[in-house]
């Protein structure tokens, strides 16, 4: 089955399938409020029979009271005024005995359907309603009937009144049916249970109403179906149309869709073919005709690297120098690498290649960066860049490594055995990153310049290797050749040199910003930490808490044990400063024997729970120092005094928060030390030092202000 057939089918099955379920849906409601209508105006008609029946009864009923109260069993004239009131199509008295005493009215022949009886002759041809003469005395003198006879009237009233046809089973068979369906509705109506309801096989419906008292006939209720032929035709009609609507559209759905798609295959088998020119037409903006655009472009921009590469292969490896020169430059390392690698593609016209850094700690070569590796795995599977790690000595990178010496060839003539996880190739070409001898480049990375690495006779026995840059399959050739090793040890040389110049300067960064003796952070880092953590307190509205600490008699320390044990004191007390501190706070060695603890997003109370938190850590451990004059190690006791100050409380302004501190840090030393005090709050009743500190602070990196030592 085709694309298209396949398109065509999925699309006639969505669209189709919701719109028959919808019509069958339909037609199955339709048909199931039909029938639930007509059951109710069965039980309607039920109802208004029972009613009109009821009503014909007590009619009756009065007929025979009135024409027994006023003649009692002598006044046939009261039977017949009955009669002409029209009370009563009849009127009998008959004696206890039975024998009738007089009538008036159409009597007809018996048996009658007695109202007041649920049960009766099967054949009945009027309804009677029967009332028990009686005299003064008490004596019964005979009963009195008033009859109405079971006719075509009768049985009309009871239709009208039903709004249903009806039926008489029994007495005449009267019927407001036609003749056809009476012969079914009186089958149907004889072999159903009282109460419940039939159909005919015209589709009628029909319920039987049997005898009980105030419905003294046995009759048959129909009404006719209302079938929505019209509803289903216009169903009929929508399922059609939909039908039509859908296949065309399925047409033209799976042709517009087919026909760009198979545009495109041929297209990818003629590039695929080495036909660079081909192209596709667009001739839309779907996500069909986007891919088609992309095809475009990249065989457009096949065709322009391929002619690039042969036309600027050698003008790029003039290059090569100029290239290694800038990134030596380059303080990112990953981007380094990633250069290295891409220009060194570039320039030889390799398919592929990785670049991997020795890790100091285990040796292991670590892979870094890498080009065109999928399917270069185990098997076909892509490799993981960062997952690659090989032993020295293990596999082809592993060697190279090992011996620190360039390789090229092809694996199925030179060989060596690959790794497991390195990747798979046919033509290699791999340099280690290596120091070199006397034609390297000055400085400390050993890297070799362009004219020492085309000088190879010049090169001395090489050093530990700190990574290997490898490259595979070269574009057009079959292996790589010497110049191809030439430009690719150049690469690594300016790699080296590259790495050497992050590692200084990241080393001298580190430096700069750091006490060599305590290893906190200096004065200088302390003033951009300070600004930047004001700038993020007041940028999110919270609280800076400044703690200025100074060791009290440290003069002290020095002179009787020596700076060497001043020294060793102050690490230490670095040391637990860094310890009972969160690690987003900042501790700063100010200067000799002060230090600065910046607490973000603290208040006054926890920068006094800090302080005291602190002080407490300070004095409860001596400080064991060891003295060149002593062979066991002396306790030194130390304690220490706190200022604390907080942004924006105490300052609007980080050197004005720094100067509160300092000046809370004066009256901890002028409360006996050992002790820690906070800074005046700006509008108090005390000089506000803080804000006249702050407009006069200092705004460059120098040694603190004055010593607190004493």
């Amino acid at each position: 089955m085709t694309l298209r057939t396949r398109l065509a089918v999925a699309f006639l099955a969505v669209v189709l399938g919701p719109v028959l379920l919808g019509v069958g849906f339909v037609a199955m409601t339709v048909s199931a409020v039909n029938d639930s209508r007509a059951t109710e105006r069965l039980d309607l008609a039920a109802a208004g029979v029972r009613t009109g029946m009821n009503a014909l009864c007590q009619r009756l009923r009065a007929a025979a009271e009135t024409a027994a109260v006023l003649g009692g069993n002598r006044d046939a004239a009261a039977a017949q005024q009955v009669v002409d009131r029209k009370l009563a199509a009849g009127v009998q008295l008959v004696d206890p005995a039975g024998t009738v005493q007089y009538g008036a009215g159409a009597l007809p022949q018996k048996p009658w359907a007695d109202c007041s009886e649920a049960r009766g002759a099967a054949t009945v041809t009027a309804v009677a309603a029967r009332v028990e003469v009686i005299d003064a005395d008490g004596r019964r003198l005979g009963y009195t009937y008033a009859v109405e006879p079971v006719d075509p009237t009768l049985v009309r009233g009871l239709a009208a009144a039903a709004g249903a046809a009806v039926t008489v089973l029994g007495g005449g068979g009267w019927s407001t049916e036609r003749d056809a369906d009476k012969r079914q509705v009186t089958r149907v109506a004889e072999g159903l249970r009282p109460g419940t309801a039939g159909e005919t096989d015209g589709g009628k419906l029909v319920r039987r109403l049997d005898r009980g008292p105030g419905q003294p006939l046995p009759l048959a209720l129909s009404v006719s179906r209302e079938e929505p032929r019209a509803l289903y035709a216009v169903l009929v009609a929508v399922v059609v149309l939909a039908g039509l609507l859908s296949v065309a559209a399925a047409w033209w759905l799976a042709r517009s869709t087919v026909r760009p798609l198979t545009e495109l295959s041929r297209a990818v088998d003629r590039l695929a073919s080495g036909d660079l020119g081909i192209r596709v037409p667009v001739r839309t903006g779907d996500e069909v005709g986007r891919l088609g655009t992309t095809f475009n472009r990249m065989a457009r921009e096949m065709q322009d690297y391929l002619q690039a590469l042969t036309v600027s292969r050698d003008q790029l490896r003039r290059h090569l120098g100029l290239v290694g020169d800038t990134l030596s430059s380059t303080h990112d390392v990953n981007r380094i690498l990633e250069v290295i690698l891409e220009s060194a593609l570039s320039a030889t016209g390799a398919k592929a290649g990785v670049l991997l850094l020795t890790d100091q700690a285990s040796g292991v070569l670590v892979g870094q960066c890498g080009e065109g590796l999928d399917g270069r795995g185990p098997g076909g599977e892509p490799i993981v860049v960062g997952d690659l790690r090989l032993r020295m000595g293990e596999g082809l990178l592993g060697a190279v490594a090992a011996s620190g010496e360039a390789r090229r060839g092809r694996t199925d003539r030179d060989g060596p055995q690959l790794a497991a996880n390195e990747p798979r190739c046919r033509a290699y070409v791999v340099v280690p990153f290596t120091a070199y001898g006397p034609d390297a480049i000055a400085g400390p990375t050993g890297g070799l310049s362009t004219a020492a690495a085309e000088s190879a006779q010049n090169f001395e026995s090489p050093g530990p290797a700190r990574g290997v840059l490898a490259l595979y399959d070269r574009h057009g050739f079959d292996e790589f050749d010497d110049a191809d090793v030439v430009t690719l040890r150049t690469f690594a040389g300016q790699a080296a040199v590259a790495l050497d110049n992050v590692r200084v300067h990241r080393e001298a960064q580190r430096l700069s910003l750091t006490d060599p003796l305590t290893g906190l952070s200096n004065y200088r880092y302390l003033k951009d930490s300070l600004r930047r953590e004001v700038e993020r307190a007041s940028r999110f509205g919270h609280q800076l808490t400044v703690l200025a600490l100074d060791l009290d008699h440290f003069k002290d320390v020095n002179d009787t044990y020596g700076h060497a044990a001043g020294d060793a004191v102050l690490a230490e007390f670095a040391r637990r400063i860094r310890v009972e501190i969160r690690e987003v706070d900042l501790a700063f060695r100010q200067g000799g024997e002060e230090f600065v603890i910046l607490l973000p997003e603290t208040d006054a109370a926890g920068g006094a729970v800090v302080a005291e938190r602190l002080g407490a850590a300070i004095r409860r451990t001596p400080m064991l120092v060891r003295l060149e004059r002593s062979v066991q190690p002396v306790r030194i006791p130390i304690t220490a005094s706190i200022g604390i100050a907080v942004y924006p409380d105490h300052g609007a302004s980080g050197a004005a928060v720094l100067e509160a501190a300092d000046d809370a840090l004066y009256q901890a030393k002028s409360g006996g030390r050992d002790t820690f005090r906070g800074a005046w709050a700006r509008g108090g009743s005390a000089p506000d030092a803080a804000a006249v500190s702050a407009v006069g602070a200092p705004e460059v990196p120098e040694p603190p202000r004055r010593s607190h030592d004493g």
